[in-house]
């Protein structure tokens, strides 16, 4: 049995050992790139390049009448900000709703909210842009925040189902304290739910930096509102990817900086959220 173990234990080291390796190979890749000297998105015989510069990075803040890195990138993180306080919010009010209440309609809300959920973003995108324009708000930062933002509490069954496991017990017990529901919500369920909600912060951050379908349809040509997916995508067209290629592998490593600060901050809420426990009182 024990020989059994560490054969299988070994396996699964392995097994892991070479999924890291696939994985961190286009990062390096990407990486590498960011910092070479060459023009072209291919070169001839070699991968590690010849030249090292941080030119690349320079040209994205300093070279901006064709490609504005700064702009978009701000427009990024602002329309990911808000989106992700708007979403989170949703998200949140619906799961708890949905776990805590029950009212009539209660389960077939849940099951078409469920369903709906299931169908791609992107199937509406042309019915979105069409309401978008009718307000007054297409190719604007707006549209783009009230989009990633509409369709948030589509996605709660992720933190209801976090949320049920959660004991009544401690609800009761607070009734029996003279808590109303809202103060049970913020001092009881909101401590212990730091992980999940953690995860509802990273996931709809990110969003804006990943998404290209819907950014595309509402901004169509207007440059200086693009995001940063929208302008990256238009450094690899033909007629500049020879010139900007590395430039792009420059800007898509600098994208990952928000995203990755923002997890660095919150990572300590996995742990707290699940040792810290509620606060009462």
């Amino acid at each position: 049995m024990k020989t059994r173990n560490i054969i299988t234990n070994t396996l699964v080291y392995f097994v892991l050992a070479v999924l890291s390796v696939i994985w961190l190979l286009p990062i390096a890749y990407l990486v590498m790139t960011s910092f070479r000297g060459e023009s072209g998105a291919w070169l001839d015989g070699y991968v590690i390049p010849k030249e090292w510069t941080f030119g690349n990075y320079t040209k994205l803040f300093t070279d901006t009448t064709l490609f504005n890195y700064p702009r978009w990138m701000l427009n990024t993180v602002v329309v990911a900000i808000c989106s992700c306080v708007i979403s989170t919010f949703f998200v949140l009010f619906t799961a708890y709703s949905f776990s805590r209440l029950r009212f009539r309609m209660r389960r077939p809300l849940m099951n078409v909210v469920l369903v709906l959920g299931m169908f791609p973003g992107f199937m509406s995108v042309i019915a979105i842009y069409h309401l978008i324009k009718l307000i007054g708000l297409e190719q604007s930062l707006i549209a783009l925040i009230l989009i990633y933002s509409g369709g948030a509490a589509l996605t709660y069954y992720i933190m209801k189902g976090f949320f049920d496991t959660i004991p009544r017990e401690l609800d009761e017990a607070a009734y029996l304290d003279g808590y109303t529901k809202w103060q049970i919500f913020i001092k009881i369920t909101l401590p212990l739910s730091r992980p999940v909600i953690t995860y509802t912060v990273l996931t709809t951050f990110i969003a804006p930096f990943v998404d290209f379908i819907i950014a595309s349809v509402i901004m169509k040509d207007n440059y200086n509102n693009f995001t940063i997916a929208l302008g990256l995508f238009r450094m690899l067209e033909r007629e500049n990817v020879f010139r900007w290629y590395t430039a792009f592998c420059a800007g898509a490593v600098l994208i990952s900086i928000p995203i990755a600060a923002l997890f660095l901050i919150m990572q300590k809420n996995y742990v707290e959220g699940i040792t810290g426990g509620s606060v009462k009182g």
